[in-house]
């Protein structure tokens, strides 16, 4: 059945960036491939697309499920060894759904043939179909967790590495990865965001000229495929052929010292991590000489490669916005000029421009302490302005116990279809677990008569396979901002733990919100997102000040969390309430001031109670400080049915140090 005709290349109006920065892949595979970053409806995906028919066709021995190439095959290549029957065929662009399954990305045991014919031979995945061409995942901020680590796997080596069911494979891997993705529903792991050598952002035109000509062209293809195709079919196959001639020309494009000064001062100037950029950067500025028809790379190249490879790069935190301002570009070029104008510099020691010693530190600024911020009568001012955060953590895992079926995520275990096999099982799971089916078949073949190759299966032999992944949960911050935590130490440290959480709640696709506490009533600082920069911004803004109405905010939370399970039955609740405990309500006459607080405290307990009875996961942050500490952190842990922890211990670090301590205080054998 012949393929039905994609948009031609060609044909795509706009988007410069986004159509230079694939054929520069094209050009040169080593870059890495490209993430486009876009609005939805912006044709992401129709131009990706059209680029498969621009790559030259590959010469494959004839007979290999994996595209080695004739004249160097893959020595480890599972269908080795080949024979000298070479071949020619088209470079394949081949898409990974993001609803894949993991033996749908790395292949597995052939199902067929060890029914029909008894042995063991593997079914390749789609790492081997994309091998030496074009891997795309559209929607890839929302792939699998455990499918990203695979691709980060064979992105890293240029294998895939398969060891399950009995089948202990490896084959070359070797493909150009683009993505494409839509913001608004989420980031990107920074570890596959690094994979990608060069990133485009892309929107919709605001000239109308622009877009007449968009929808004429969609309109006149959609119309008659076939017809627009062949209209293009001449631009596409020029195309193809500067495509081919810069690739061969590639090996011998000259990178000057000079240039390679520039690029150096270029990703050091935007402090980027590693060598990668360095090295993306590179190739990109020979692609694009090459691509010119030059013979070397001039600061042209280098300028047109850092527009592509460097936004992504400079993206160093979860709630830093991505890609760079024009005028600090241009800042990183003019100062790197001067490194390829002057030269290499000597470095810094003894005898150097700095003569080995250190600047002067600057002058610390004068500490206001807590006492300051404090009134005579020990309140604290009923509205204050927001204390700075303190440097943010590592923090450690907080989960929800138990195993849910929420959505794919980095937190919480959960059953899955789509992850890791656990076990076997005969009345639940999904998909069949091969290895255990035959397994139970085995022992039964002489008594079902067996006779020749392939078995003799019942349906008693039926194994699934019992997945196990992780999940996001939805984890929503109850914060405390009333006078008695006012004291800016305090604030900035809570501030600051939260604002740790939050980014490891972004590394780990939670949805998160925030309820805070004070005065008179509790709100809803930001209702339930998978935006957690938004919360960053809530929580760097966050004034204190006021009364306590503990009971108020659990009542919030309470609400919060039943609203949203109406929304996601699935997804499953961690609430993390940072407070000192201390409780208040209105001013009632007619109760002394012992009477409120005990009042208050009883109330601030029902409400937990009604929390737990959501089923909602619960932990409580103890923000007491001071000599005298009445517990109550603990008593409303104890009412939510959760531990209670200090707010040093939110940190890994901290955690870890405890472990080292305990393993050194162990009595070492004799």
């Amino acid at each position: 059945m012949t393929a039905a005709p994609r948009f031609p290349f060609s044909a795509v109006v706009g988007h410069d960036d986004l159509r230079l920065a694939l054929l520069l892949n094209a050009v040169h595979p080593r870059i890495g491939g490209v993430l486009v970053r876009g609005e939805k409806g912006t044709a992401k995906s129709t131009v990706v697309r059209a680029l498969a028919s621009l790559l030259p066709p590959l010469d494959v021995i004839s007979d290999c499920r994996f595209g080695c190439a004739p004249t160097s095959p893959d020595p480890q290549c599972p269908d080795g060894p080949h024979g000298s029957t070479a071949a020619q065929r088209p470079a394949q662009l081949v898409e990974l759904p993001v609803g894949a399954t993991e033996d749908r990305l790395i292949g597995s045991l052939d199902l067929e043939r060890a029914l029909t014919e008894g042995v063991r031979a593997f079914q390749p995945g789609l790492l081997a179909a994309a091998h030496r061409g074009v891997l795309y995942v559209d929607e890839v901020n929302l792939l699998h967790d455990h499918l990203v680590d695979l691709l980060l796997d064979a992105a890293a080596m240029g294998r895939a590495h398969v060891e399950r069911e009995g089948v202990s494979v490896s084959h070359a891997a070797s493909f150009l990865l683009v993505g494409t993705m839509n913001p608004e529903e989420g980031e990107l792991r920074p570890q596959l965001l690094d994979r990608f050598g060069l990133t485009v952002h892309v929107a919709a035109s605001r000239e109308v000229a622009t877009r007449t000509e968009v929808v004429r062209r969609r309109l006149a293809f959609e119309a008659d495929p076939a017809g627009f195709a062949a209209k293009w079919a001449e631009a596409d196959a020029e195309l193809a052929e500067s495509i081919r001639i810069a690739r061969d020309r590639v090996p011998r494009v000259q990178l000057p010292d000079a240039e390679l000064r520039r690029i150096s001062a270029l990703c050091a100037s935007f402090d980027v991590d590693g060598m990668r950029a360095d090295l993306v950067l590179a190739r990109t500025a020979i692609a694009h000489a090459a691509w010119r028809g030059a013979d070397a790379v001039v600061a042209e190249d280098v300028e047109a490669a850092a527009r592509l490879a460097l936004p992504h790069r400079r993206r160093r935190d979860p709630f830093d916005e991505p890609g760079m301002a024009e005028d600090q570009l241009e800042q990183a070029l003019a100062e790197a000029a001067e490194h390829a104008e002057d030269g290499p510099e000597p470095p810094d020691g003894p005898d150097g421009p700095d003569g080995g010693g250190q600047a002067p530190e600057e002058p610390a600024e004068p500490s206001g302490g807590s006492g300051a911020e404090e009134r005579s009568d020990g309140r604290a001012p009923a509205d204050k302005a927001p204390a700075a955060p303190t440097p943010a953590f590592r923090a450690r895992l907080l989960e929800v116990p138990g195993l849910g079926d929420g959505a794919p995520g980095r937190r919480s275990r959960s059953r899955s279809r789509s992850g890791r096999t656990t076990r076997p099982s005969t009345v639940e799971g999904h998909g069949v677990h091969v290895a255990a089916t035959l397994a139970a078949a085995a022992p039964h073949q002489v008594a079902r008569g067996r006779s020749g190759p392939g078995l003799v299966l019942r349906s008693e032999d039926l194994r699934r396979g019992i997945r196990e992944g992780r999940e996001g949960n939805l984890v929503l911050f109850a914060v405390d901002a009333s006078g008695s935590m006012a004291a800016r130490e305090r604030m900035s440290a809570v501030s600051g733990a939260v604002l740790s959480l939050l980014r490891d709640a972004y590394q780990r696709r939670d949805k998160v919100g925030v309820v805070t506490f004070r005065g008179d009533s509790a709100e809803l600082a930001l209702p339930p997102t998978s935006s957690v920069d938004i919360a960053a911004a809530r929580m760097r803004g966050l004034r204190t000040g006021g009364r306590t109405p503990l009971a108020d905010g659990l009542l919030q939370v309470q609400r919060v969390v039943q609203r949203e399970r109406t929304r996601d039955p699935q997804r499953r609740a961690l609430v993390v309430l940072l407070t000192d405990g201390k409780a208040t309500v209105a001013v009632d006459s007619g109760l002394s001031g012992r009477d409120r607080a005990q009042r208050a405290v009883a109330d601030a307990l029902r409400a937990a109670g009604l929390v737990a009875g959501t089923g909602a996961a619960s932990i409580v942050v103890d923000c007491e400080s001071g000599m005298v500490r009445l517990g109550l952190p603990a008593k409303l842990a104890a009412a939510l049915g959760g531990p209670c922890l200090r707010l040093e211990e939110l940190s890994a670090e901290n955690v870890a140090g405890v472990v080292r301590a305990v393993r050194d205080e162990r009595p070492q054998a004799a």
